[in-house]
C-alpha cells in the first residue's frame, strides 16, 4: 500500500481524498496555487505544496510543477480528482515515467476513450449499443449534410475531444447547418485544440443514465449500479439521483451487465463511469468518463461502498473488495451541485463567505472545502459544495433534501441553493418525469413569466 499520496487537485474533491488517505493510514500531499493558500485542503493535508500562482495553467493545469512537488515530497502515487488533469494522457505517462503510481485507468484507455469518435467504435465492436451517428470525424460541410440528408434532423454536432458541452451545436434545419458546423469547430479548437467534430442524431426526450464500473489488475470488473443526470443547464449537470426513477429493475441489470463486460473486456483499470442517453427503454453509448465523478457520493450512499478508498486500493495492485454478490442497493440518494453563482442568472459570485452553516441529520451529507471567513477564488469553477441525502425511498429523500436546503447557510456569496429547492419542488422532478431538456425549458418558461409580468 502507499505510504504518501499527493492529490493534483483543489476544493471539496481534494479534501474528499485527504479524508479517504487519513482513513487508510496514508499520508496526503496537498498542492495548491496561491489563490488556494488558506484553503481547507491545505489546513488538513500533511504537507502542502505552493505550485504556482492563481491561473490553472500556471499551476493547477503545470505538470512539471506538480511532478516536483511529488518528488520533493517523497510522494509514491499522485490522484488526479477530477477536471484539470484527471484525463491528460500526457500528465499519467510522465507520473509512470517518472516512478510515481497514477491513481486511474491505463494511459491507453485515458487516451482511447478521451477521443469521443474513438471511444465510440471502441464500444460498439465490443457490444454497446450507440447513438446514430457519422462513421468517424466529419470533415467538410458537405459531408456533414450528406449525413443530415441520410438520417434526418434533428443532428448534434459534436467535439471528438469536448466534454462540458462546449463544442456542441443542434441543428433543426438544413440551412442552420454550416454556421452550427463552424461555430463547433471554432468552439473545439479554442476548448480542446482539437477542431475534430462528429455528428449524431439528435434525440427529443432522452434522459442521462451514467453507470459506475470499476475494475482491477487481475481481471475483475464490477458495476455499482447507474445515476440519473438529467437535470442539465447547457450540459451541465445540476442534479443527480439514483437509483433512477425511470429504469425498471431488468433494464438496470441490463445495462450494468453490458457496461461491466466491457471494461472486463477493455482490462480497464480503477474507476469510471459509462455513460448513455435513455429514450423510449433504449440504451445508446455516449461517452466515458476515465475518472472519478463529481457525483460520486451519491452511489457511495446507496450501496456504502467508499469509492475513493477503492481507487487507491486498485491502484496499489490489490483485488476489488467488491463482487457482484456483495453489492447491495440500498434506498434513494440524490445530490446537488451547489455553485457560487446568482441562482436567476448564473453569473458568477466570487467572495468572501461572511457565515457558513452545514445541515446536518440523519441521511445527510455535505461536501465541501468552504468555511466561514473563506473567500471563494474568481479563477476556477463556481461549484462550491454538494449536499447529498439518502432516504429509504426517493419521497423521504426528496423531503430530506428540502429539509437540508433550508438549513443550509451560506452568507456573503450568491449560491444556487433557491434554484435547488425550486427545481426539486416542480411537479416533473417529483413524478421522475424529466429529461436532459427539461430544466431548460422550464427555465425559459419562468423567465418568459417573469418578464410578463414586469412589463
Amino acid at each position: 500500500m502507499f505510504k504518501k499520496i499527493l492529490i493534483a487537485n483543489r476544493g471539496e474533491i481534494a479534501l474528499r481524498v485527504i479524508r479517504a488517505c487519513r482513513e487508510m493510514g496514508i499520508e496526503s500531499v496537498a498542492v495548491h496555487s496561491t489563490a488556494d493558500a488558506s484553503s481547507m485542503a491545505v489546513r488538513l493535508a500533511d504537507e502542502s505544496v505552493c505550485i504556482g500562482p492563481p491561473a490553472a495553467k500556471d499551476s493547477y493545469l503545470n505538470i512539471h510543477s506538480i511532478l516536483a512537488a511529488a518528488t520533493l515530497t517523497g510522494a509514491d502515487a499522485i490522484h488526479p480528482g477530477y477536471g484539470f488533469l484527471s484525463e491528460n494522457v500526457q500528465f499519467a505517462r510522465m507520473i509512470e515515467e517518472h516512478g510515481f503510481t497514477f491513481i486511474g485507468p491505463k494511459p491507453e484507455h485515458i487516451e482511447k476513450m478521451g477521443d469521443k469518435v474513438t471511444a465510440k467504435q471502441t464500444v460498439k465492436e465490443l457490444g454497446l449499443p450507440v447513438v446514430p451517428g457519422s462513421d468517424g470525424a466529419v470533415e467538410s460541410v458537405e459531408d456533414g449534410l450528406a449525413f443530415c440528408k441520410e438520417a434526418g434532423f434533428p443532428i448534434l454536432i459534436k467535439a471528438a475531444s469536448g466534454g462540458g458541452g462546449k463544442g456542441m451545436q443542434v441543428v433543426h434545419k438544413e440551412e442552420d447547418f454550416a454556421e452550427a458546423f463552424s461555430t463547433a469547430r471554432r468552439e473545439a479548437a479554442a476548448n480542446f485544440g482539437d477542431d475534430t467534430v462528429y455528428i449524431e442524431k439528435f434525440l427529443e426526450k432522452p434522459r442521462h443514465i451514467e453507470i459506475q464500473i470499476f475494475g482491477d489488475k487481475h481481471g475483475n470488473g464490477i458495476h455499482l449500479g447507474e445515476r440519473d443526470c438529467s437535470i442539465q443547464r447547457r450540459h451541465q449537470k445540476l442534479v443527480e439521483e439514483a437509483p433512477s426513477p425511470a429504469l425498471p429493475e431488468e433494464e438496470r441489470n441490463k445495462i450494468g451487465t453490458l457496461a461491466a463486460d466491457v471494461i472486463r473486456k477493455m482490462g480497464y483499470i480503477g474507476a469510471g463511469t459509462i455513460e448513455f442517453l435513455y429514450e423510449d427503454g433504449e440504451f445508446y453509448f455516449m461517452e466515458m468518463n476515465t475518472r472519478i465523478q463529481v457525483e460520486h457520493p451519491v452511489t457511495e450512499m446507496i450501496t456504502g461502498v467508499d469509492l475513493i478508498a477503492e481507487q487507491i486500493r486498485v491502484a496499489a495492485g490489490e483485488k476489488l473488495s467488491l463482487n457482484k454478490e456483495n453489492i447491495r442497493l440500498r434506498g434513494h440518494a440524490i445530490e446537488v451541485r451547489i455553485n457560487a453563482e446568482d441562482p436567476e442568472t448564473f453569473i458568477p459570485s466570487p467572495g468572501k463567505i461572511h457565515q457558513f452553516h452545514a445541515p446536518g441529520g440523519l441521511g445527510v451529507r455535505f461536501d465541501s472545502a468552504i468555511y466561514g471567513g473563506y473567500s471563494i477564488p474568481p479563477y476556477y469553477d463556481s461549484m462550491v459544495g454538494k449536499l447529498i441525502v439518502h432516504g429509504r425511498n426517493r419521497e423521504e429523500a426528496i423531503r430530506r433534501l428540502h429539509r437540508a436546503i433550508v438549513e443550509t447557510v451560506v452568507d456573503g456569496v450568491k449560491t444556487t441553493l433557491p434554484l435547488h429547492q425550486w427545481i426539486i419542488s416542480q411537479d416533473a422532478f417529483i413524478t421522475g418525469e424529466y429529461n436532459i431538456h427539461w430544466l431548460e425549458k422550464k427555465l425559459a418558461e419562468k423567465n418568459a413569466a417573469k418578464d410578463k409580468n414586469a412589463a
